[in-house]
């Protein structure tokens, strides 16, 4: 039944298969480095060589011939350093592009179960802070850091003295970077929590940008984010100055060891324990093998990061693991059962409707009305898939929704949210849900039911007028039609509209009246989410809910007639009053949570 079933990103393979396949690449690189290692001790050779064979020699040729080969060594080390620099660069490429798509998957996601979209978009930084760092010097340090041994040993093949002293520099370098990892490793977690904080406020203050605007409290919005700014910043600087600090030591212990191998050499050679070309190699093979060390103290900072960042990204591959891919079902075609549902907010558990049980037969359009913060939105939010069900079902032709794919339920499900966001698109992809190739009759069957075609066709592009951020170059109305017409869009089975008309004029309150009525006759099923009785004209039965449950459910005349008033409008209902006479009911928890996507907002 599902043409796009295939299209999903979960579905080609497991998530975590964008992960697997480099350990292989990982001891292929190992393999190199060591071979590049190797190579480096061509410096160290060479002025062997140099000092004890040429100049004691006096040969030109033999001096001609050992710098030949140590160039021909160098440019196969470089060779082979290029290639690992190379390797790792499009690791992070193919990295990018197997997990980048399903991370934003996550990220759209998120914001369902209550994260800010701060904390969404949190994902995607992380596939770039791992891409950035591979193709850093990090990785290089880690590679190289194996082979230590290799030069420790070649030093103490020149002297024993000369490896213990190396040895016991190596030893120091690896306490700090120790020290480093135990110091650095809190500070960056809160650091990167601070930066979420100030990215979160950042965040809210752009989306909120005309209302600070024109109610004169962007000062104070400005002054938000700076109090969160300064303290992402104290703890950013903690880190660094943790890490830059174990940074100067490392290097400085660096060039003293250096300094106590040429002078421990130069006494050996004067007691005749050594000879003279022996410091020069020793100093230069003791340089390189305690680089890595060093180098990896200057990156400890972004290897830290890349580390927490390929965590989270695991955590968030994994969750995506958990989904199991439903089998093909066949479209609905006969029913909508919602059967003693309760539904609790994702970011806190606090249960928001409970027991609510309806069924609805195709053709049928309910309206539901009630006060605000009564539950309706809730009602929507479980009716789509939105947010899930912690008991009871909703159930199309009595399978349960979650049993279709994602993409399959899109295709079954019109739903026109009480604020419509457009995406940064021309009008006829919004309309056609991003579709690849969209067939132009079915978008202009949508826009004409939503009473906007003629709208469109007199703008300056048409159907291929660009909207922008938010659709923000439309008005509020133009907004709303657009969506509706997006809801419409396919003639899906189930089209679920919350607060349809409340940008809309006479004119569009007679469109959206049309509109269901052709979702009734083509036998489909409509709800309708209203507070102004306009809105219900073409509904057949009203459900009534208030302090999250459902308090009436009928036909339309015979719920409004309950809750009338003599001038002939919709009543405001109250929300009934506890035991202890309060307004407010009771909170309550929900027992089950959504852990699946808290796992990955560690």
């Amino acid at each position: 039944m599902a043409k796009n079933t295939k299209n999903g990103p979960a579905r080609k393979a497991k998530a975590t298969d964008a992960l697997r396949g480099f350990k292989g690449v990982a001891v292929f690189l190992f393999a190199i480095s060591g071979i590049i290692n190797i190579l480096a001790l061509t410096g160290s050779f060479y002025m062997l060589q140099v000092y004890d064979r040429a100049l004691t020699s006096g040969s030109v040729a033999t001096l001609t011939a050992i710098s030949v080969l140590a160039i021909g060594l160098y440019m196969f080390q470089g060779i082979f350093d290029m290639i690992r620099s190379q390797i790792l660069v499009r690791i992070g490429a193919r990295l990018d592009q197997k997990a980048a798509p399903l991370a934003h998957k996550v990220a759209i996601d998120m914001p369902r179960y209550g994260f800010s979209t701060s904390e969404a978009l949190e994902r995607g930084r992380d596939v770039d802070t791992v891409r950035g760092f591979l193709g850093s010097h990090g990785p290089m340090a880690l590679f190289d850091l194996p082979w230590m041994p290799l030069f420790l040993a070649f030093v103490y093949f020149l002297h024993p003295i000369l490896g213990a002293l190396t040895a016991g520099g190596a030893f120091i370098l690896a306490m700090l970077t120790i020290a480093t990892e135990v110091m650095t490793r809190n500070k960056a977690a809160e650091s990167h929590k601070a930066a979420i904080a100030r990215n979160r406020i950042a965040d809210s203050n752009a989306r909120n940008a005309e209302v600070l605007k024109a109610m004169g409290f962007a000062g104070r919005a400005i002054a938000r984010f700076r109090a969160a700014n300064e303290e992402h910043l104290r703890l950013h600087t903690k880190s660094n100055d943790v890490a830059g600090t174990f940074g100067s030591l490392s290097r400085v212990m660096r060039m003293m060891l250096q300094s106590a191998v040429l002078g421990t050499g130069a006494y050996l050679v004067i007691n005749g324990q050594m000879s003279a070309g022996g410091i020069i190699a020793a100093s230069v093979a003791s340089a390189r093998a305690l680089a890595p060390i060093d180098l990896a103290i200057g990156n400890w900072k972004n290897i830290v990061s890349a580390r927490a960042a390929f965590k989270r990204l695991k955590e968030t591959l994994v969750a995506l693991d958990e989904a199991q891919e439903p089998m093909p079902l066949p479209d609905p075609e006969h029913s909508l059962k919602v059967e003693g549902i309760t539904v609790a907010a994702p970011s806190n558990g606090r249960v928001l409707l409970s027991d609510v049980s309806f069924e609805l037969k195709a053709g049928e359009a309910l309206g539901v009305i009630g006060p605000s913060g009564g539950g309706k939105t809730t009602l929507v939010k479980a009716l789509t898939g939105i947010w899930p069900v912690l008991r009871g079902s909703v159930r199309l032709d009595d399978a349960d929704i979650a049993h279709w794919s994602e993409d399959s339920l899109g295709r079954l499900i019109g739903y026109l949210p009480q604020e419509v966001a457009l995406l940064d698109a021309d009008i006829r992809q919004n309309i056609a849900r991003l579709e690849e190739n969209p067939d132009p009759k079915k978008i202009v069957r949508a826009t004409q039911l939503a009473g906007v075609h003629e709208m469109i066709v007199r703008m300056p592009d048409g159907y291929q007028t660009a909207l922008g951020p938010m659709g923000a170059a439309l008005s509020g109305g133009q907004r709303q039609r657009i969506g509706l017409a997006r809801a419409l869009y396919g003639d899906p089975f189930l089209v679920v509209l919350d607060e349809p008309n409340s940008n809309l004029d006479a004119e569009g309150e007679a469109a959206l009246t049309k509109a269901v009525e052709d979702i009734k006759a083509r036998g489909g099923i409509a709800i309708v989410i209203a507070h102004r009785p306009s809105a219900l004209a073409a509904v057949d039965k009203v459900a009534v809910i208030q302090d999250g449950k459902m308090t009436a459910f009928g036909p339309r005349e015979e719920i409004l007639k309950q809750v009338r008033k003599p001038a002939g409008a919709v009543a405001d209902l109250k929300p009934r009053t506890g035991a202890d006479g309060s307004a407010e009911p009771k909170p309550k928890t929900a027992a089950k949570t959504a852990a699946s996507m808290r796992v990955v907002a560690k």
